[in-house]
């Protein structure tokens, strides 16, 4: 898989075992000191997934029968009564709401609430009812359980011992959810983790200009967005993100169903291959895959495919990304100035390399944002931004170790 380009591993922490994962970790690191790799590793927390408890076997709602959501102890669900993850469910649900499960193949619209510990429920359209099948989604419920439950705050105290390279939260609905991790994170580490936050939510969608002030990167995750939205309104959503996290100058990372189609086929569809491709011209500095290398038949070919899409497009005249120059006089405006018209002269006398120095990766981040066309060379000596630097456009990290060089080496160095 690295050989074949995979720049960062997502640890999906819906489905970890901690030994599991350690174990992981570690064999990557391994692999990254033995072959000169920078792979990073981003820690992703599960979020509130809410979900339906075991059911009986063959149960199968059809149009117009009623079902009761039920909280509380749990139960074998069957076609009269299901049991639901959701504490608060009956407390947040209001009549006419809609519940969907199982990425939307199943609706129910919400007919009444005791208020305590039961929703009555009408199916709209039906079908297999199974066991922990996929997750539920209440797209126009205002849910009060917090973006950080306790298993994510265990989770993430584990990826911080771990000392992963990024770590992202799911169903991130306003700025305050990214403050919640970024106070855990400044609790129990010892160095920040940058944080990407997943945009899945019909509310991260509308708030999402404060919560790009509060991240340090986004993730367009398509699946649960496109059950809780209209499927329709997903691509405009989607460029409208990336646009977004282009003018805030943060990474932005397009996921699901990228290449879905290899998980048991050895070719990609035309589909999936204009998909993969309009993502980068879009103006990602990343796509995801996740079924297709974690269950699929083929995890190594459809790396090689995703990175062949990739080489070909990605080097475009089309690709456009807000270039308005820094206006705003923060305390980082000059260093801001500096890579922005850096890039820009990179490109005006056709630069083969944009080479920085940098410590804490900051400078790698303003340049590759600008999207200048020639390679950007990142010099540091701080071990632990090599890997983190991976997830970014255009970079490629080398280590030097400055202590050892001599003033008048390192004054030749950065004049190359």
């Amino acid at each position: 898989m690295l050989e074949e380009g995979v720049n960062v591993f997502r640890i999906n922490f819906s489905h970890a075992d901690y030994k599991d994962v350690a174990e992981r970790i570690t064999m990557i690191r391994e692999l990254n000191e033995e072959f000169g790799f920078t792979a990073a590793i981003l820690a992703d927390l599960q979020g509130p997934k809410l979900r339906v408890g075991v059911m009986e076997e063959d149960v199968v709602v059809n149009p117009g029968d009623e079902i009761i959501f039920a909280t509380g102890e749990r139960f074998v669900g069957n076609k009269e009564r299901v049991y639901m993850t959701y504490d608060r469910f009956p407390q947040d649900a209001k009549p006419g709401e809609r519940i969907l499960l199982d990425d939307g193949k199943l609706l129910f619209t919400v007919v009444s609430t005791n208020g305590k510990n039961e929703v009555l429920a009408k199916v709209v359209q039906g079908g297999p009812l199974k066991s922990k099948k996929g997750g539920v989604n209440l797209p126009n419920t205002n849910i009060s359980q917090p973006a950080l439950t306790e298993k994510d705050i265990e989770d993430a105290i584990f990826a911080i011992g771990q000392d992963v390279d990024w770590m992202a939260l799911s169903f991130v609905r306003h700025a305050e959810d990214l403050m919640q991790l970024r106070d855990l994170i400044a609790k129990h580490g010892t160095h920040k983790i940058p944080i990407i936050a997943k945009i899945e939510k019909p509310e991260a969608v509308e708030n999402i200009d404060k919560i790009v002030t509060h991240c340090d990167g986004i993730m367009v995750a398509r699946g649960d967005l496109g059950v809780e939205v209209p499927a329709e309104e997903v691509p405009l959503i989607q460029k409208q993100l990336v646009l977004r996290a282009k003018k805030a100058r943060i990474p932005v990372i397009i996921a699901t169903q990228m290449m879905e189609t290899m998980i048991d086929s050895l070719t990609p569809t035309r589909a999936e291959v204009n998909d993969v491709a309009n993502s980068v011209m879009d103006g990602a500095d990343a796509v995801m895959l996740s079924g297709e290398t974690s269950v699929g038949k083929y995890p190594v070919e459809v790396i090689r495919q995703m990175s062949n899409i990739l080489k070909n497009v990605e080097d475009s005249d089309l690709i456009q990304v807000p270039q308005l120059p820094p206006h705003i006089r923060t305390n980082r405006y000059i260093t801001k100035s500096i890579c922005y018209h850096a890039a820009l002269m990179a490109n005006e006398i056709d630069a083969s390399a944009i080479s920085t120095l940098t410590n804490s990766g900051y400078t790698a981040f303003q340049i590759s944002a600008w999207r200048p066309s020639c390679h950007i060379l990142v010099f540091t000596s701080n071990k632990r931004i090599l890997t983190r630097l991976s997830l970014l456009w255009g970079v490629f990290v080398l280590f030097i170790m400055i202590s050892l060089l001599a003033p008048t080496k390192l004054s030749k160095m950065l004049m190359l």
